[in-house]
């Protein structure tokens, strides 16, 4: 069963046909997630050869370095895995905001149900 890949200790990232795996970015002293991203095979790679996070952006179609322009750099100290590999998690120490709209995460509001439906509720700390 060494060969499954639940088991395998070989690192075999499953890419989707867009040549893409999501990325779960969550923050290493709080474990809290900041972010949802994507990575190709190249920003993978740089990931784990500099220790900076490294995504695929899809809207402007272009890799880039976290922090490269605000500064709010992520230093990666673990990257993991799911089970059968289409999924990864990455681990960082976050410098300042880690969303555009300069809060700490991108998941800032809860969705509340009621009688007149869905609402956002915003909430600002994972607690």
């Amino acid at each position: 069963m060494q060969d499954s890949i639940e088991e395998t200790t070989d690192f075999r990232p499953k890419f989707g046909a867009d040549g893409l795996i999501v990325v779960a970015v969550t923050e290493a002293s709080t474990r809290q997630l900041l972010m949802l991203a994507w990575m190709n095979r190249e920003a993978l790679d740089k990931t784990l050869a500099t220790g900076d996070a490294w995504y695929w952006s899809r809207s402007r179609q272009a890799l880039w370095r976290k922090g490269e322009t605000s500064g709010h750099v992520q230093k990666a100290v673990e990257l993991r895995t799911d089970c059968d590999q289409d999924a990864l998690e990455l681990v960082v120490e976050q410098t300042g905001p880690a969303c555009h709209t300069d809060r700490k995460s991108c998941f800032y509001r809860v969705v509340k149900t009621a009688e007149n439906g869905a609402r956002l509720v915003f909430k600002e700390t994972a607690d």
